[in-house]
């Protein structure tokens, strides 16, 4: 399936469509995704680098030369480093998050893979994502790869979305589910 036309559709897309075919000609496409995962983490981390990438009052020399520190401490490849200098060069520092899933989209079909977002309410650890991996393989008959978040308030249990299915066995789901039977 080429998902590369609905991704190109978009100015993130684009970037991530021209990551990845770099990443794929040089032959870093895994060393670009883990990259990638670390910037991905980092904004959700940390307030103030997500506030770098987001923030119109940060000019764009400021910006380029904050997220190429930061790129240099982290240690990250020169593909990904390159390519936040250029998204602060281009003032489009604020597509990062909307370019890394993309990019992960992008490496996901070209492995033959099928992305599940996966909402729990608490972190998974590695143990219950490769049982979850192993579990989705076997019902959808094909390789996932997992990407997971953490919502408490879903109380607990999993909300797994695939394509156009959700699978929600959520506890307040469930909660809401009884409620409604409840009232009769």
């Amino acid at each position: 399936m080429d998902i590369s036309s609905g991704i190109q559709a978009s100015l993130s897309g684009r970037y991530a469509m021209a990551l990845f075919e770099l990443a794929r000609d040089e032959r870093e496409i895994e060393t670009v995704s883990a990259d990638l995962d670390s910037v991905m983490a980092a904004l959700a981390d940390n307030a103030e680098f997500r506030t770098l990438t987001e923030s119109p009052l940060i000019g764009r020399g400021s910006a380029t030369a904050a997220v190429l520190a930061v790129a240099k401490a982290m240690a990250l490849g020169d593909t990904v480093s390159n390519l936040l200098g250029l998204l602060g060069h281009n003032g489009r520092l604020g597509q990062l998050a909307a370019i890394i899933r993309s990019f992960k989209a992008l490496a996901a079909a070209h492995r033959g893979e099928t992305t599940a977002h996966i909402t729990s309410a608490h972190p998974l650890d590695a143990e219950q994502t490769a049982a979850l991996k192993d579990k989705l393989r076997e019902r959808f008959g094909r390789d996932v790869a997992i990407e997971a978040k953490v919502d408490p308030t879903i109380l607990g249990g999993l909300i797994v979305k695939m394509g156009s299915q959700q699978i929600d066995g959520s506890i307040r789901t469930q909660l809401n589910t009884l409620a409604h039977a409840m009232k009769g």
